[in-house]
């Protein structure tokens, strides 16, 4: 009797003093909470088939996994270090991520090349990233390597979810892009409440970025500015995208049961080079079209969270990407997002 008191007496004490361990460090570094040492699991489809199109960037899906806070060492401790310069209280993720998207032209019954029309292009690729929180900002350093072409197997994702859902086939996939391995080195920067009014149950914000990538894939230089309403709105950064996109940090914070806001955002891309539309810098017979140097994403969207789920929809308005595009492209994304 008296060692299962001790015992329980003993584990009240370590209760009390893991509490309380917990209370200072939420004090001293309030942005960091203590259930964020659980990680992110995220899926993204992103689809021109809510818009009731098939063109241009059709589809892009997106599996990611973003860790908990971290005390990281090797490589991620590296970049967060002399890359994002991450200080010592900062917090530190690291994530990983496998990706496809596909791209075809607007006429997707024609079997000849459409020399002014969007190049079909399939990419396949894994990312490796390393997020540190700081306060009000958030940094984010990111590598993604794949393969464009045949082996990313866009023809062959394409056209049996178009025989699964009773779609027409697409027939021209023999005038896409070469293979070609593919690489991209992205920096992105969010900082938090540029603008802010009120909080808690009813608050309004807005958070500016910025970034660059550079590669054989894409080349481009970006910023962004998102606008938000809604309850909780310091639980994450915004919903997550497929890149190149304005998207949010890749986690959220679940800090209530439930929270929601509705969001309207817009991003600027200065483009030097982009693979899909362009064709190889290696190559000269690639299929290409004359791209435009800057390209622009309007998108509006709401996002719900219940207890350690989170799911958004985001409706994206893209400006014309090469000079003989007809119009501006419209798709949806949908995310579902999950503490584990």
């Amino acid at each position: 009797m008296g060692g299962s008191i001790g015992l329980r007496a003993a584990a009240a004490g370590l209760t009390v003093a893991i509490a309380s361990a917990t209370a200072v460090a939420a004090e001293e570094h309030p942005f960091l909470a203590p259930f964020d040492n659980s990680g992110t699991f995220t899926f993204v489809w992103e689809n021109d088939y809510f818009a009731n199109t098939d063109r241009n960037y059709t589809n892009g899906l997106r599996f990611s996994y973003l860790s908990g806070f971290k005390q990281p060492n090797g490589v991620t401790r590296w970049v967060a270090d002399n890359i994002l310069g991450a200080a010592p209280e900062a917090g530190v993720r690291r994530g990983f991520a496998v990706g496809h998207s596909i791209f075809t032209p607007q006429d997707t019954e024609a079997t000849a090349p459409l020399p002014d029309e969007h190049p079909y292009a399939g990419w396949l690729y894994g990312e490796y990233s390393v997020v540190v929180e700081q306060r009000n900002v958030v940094d984010q350093f990111a590598i993604q390597a794949g393969v464009v072409g045949p082996a990313a197997q866009g023809e062959f994702v394409q056209n049996n979810w178009h025989d699964l859902i009773g779609g027409d086939p697409v027939n021209g996939w023999d005038n896409q892009i070469g293979n070609e391995p593919g690489f991209v080195v992205s920096y992105e920067r969010k900082m938090r409440r540029l603008f802010a009014l009120g909080d808690g149950a009813l608050s309004a914000d807005i958070t500016p970025s910025y970034g660059a990538s550079a590669g054989n894939v894409r080349i481009n230089a970006r910023v962004g500015l998102m606008m938000r309403l809604g309850a909780d709105l310091t639980n994450d950064y915004g919903p997550p995208r497929v890149r190149p996109s304005l998207a949010g940090g890749g986690y959220f914070s679940p800090r209530d049961k439930f929270s929601w806001y509705v969001f309207a955002g817009a991003e600027g891309r200065a483009v030097a080079h982009n693979i899909f539309l362009d064709g190889s810098l290696f190559r000269e017979n690639d299929p290409s079209v004359d791209s435009n140097a800057l390209v622009g994403d309007f998108q509006v969207g709401v996002v719900l969270q219940v207890r350690r789920v989170q799911i958004a929809y985001t409706n994206v308005f893209r400006t014309k990407e090469f000079t003989t595009q007809e119009g501006a492209q419209q798709f949806g994304a949908v995310s579902l997002s999950w503490k584990f």
